[in-house]
């Protein structure tokens, strides 16, 4: 039996929990390894061998580590691309190209924007920090901006990169979930029917269902 990748990081992350949606969309054994950042576990010498930015998650599958979520689900999908989900990466050469390049419009633009709301009104007011309100309508302004883009695409296909669930719609789930559930931020998706209807298929998705537990888990 293989023996288990090693994640490393809270659920509670939205990075972390991006990787973790992977592996379960993969059905690739994991073992999620808890890392204290209020107490600086993620800047000890040992945990700066294998994430050298002292950022979660990281990752290690047996002698090889790795960081950067999407570069993690990438390598997952590679390594095991006759496990669980088969066409979360592509299938060929063209739709491939098309999930990086919704990758690369989520990384570029719908991150950005939506990960400072996401600090701002699910995360500042938990650390009893004050928010920006500027900084909260810009990034609104600017996230609204994409979700229009996205309202047009998926009035053509179904989901972002063609007519399957691929890893371009997964990378969406983490910021989208803490807007939807803990930020009061739900409107930004469901004042648009084509990213609403998208938005309700990706998120009940039993992998990240599963997600959602180990995050309530954490939390509670």
């Amino acid at each position: 039996m293989a023996t288990p990748v090693k994640v490393y990081g809270p659920p509670l992350s939205t990075a972390v929990s991006r990787v973790l949606a992977c592996l379960l969309e993969k059905d690739v054994q994991f073992q999620l390894l808890p890392v204290n950042m209020a107490k600086g576990e993620h800047k000890s010498p040992e945990y700066l061998k294998i994430q050298p930015f002292g950022q979660v998650p990281a990752f290690q599958d047996e002698s090889i580590s790795l960081f950067e979520s999407r570069a993690i689900c990438r390598y997952i999908c590679e390594k095991h691309a006759e496990k669980g989900n088969k066409g979360l990466y592509g299938l060929d050469q063209l739709g491939k190209a098309s999930i990086e390049q919704w990758i690369e419009a989520e990384g570029q633009n719908f991150n950005p924007a939506s990960s400072i709301l996401v600090f701002q009104l699910a995360f500042a007011p938990r650390m009893k920090l004050p928010q920006d309100e500027k900084a909260i309508k810009q990034n609104e302004e600017k996230l609204s901006k994409v979700l229009d883009v996205y309202e047009q695409r998926l009035g053509e296909s179904r989901y972002l990169a063609g007519d399957e669930f691929s890893l371009a719609d997964l990378s969406h789930l983490p910021n989208g979930h803490y807007l939807v559930n803990n930020a009061d931020r739900a409107e930004l998706f469901t004042s648009r029917k084509n990213v609403e209807r998208w938005w309700n298929e990706i998120s009940s998705r039993e992998s990240w269902k599963e997600v959602v537990e180990l995050q309530n888990k954490a939390s509670s």
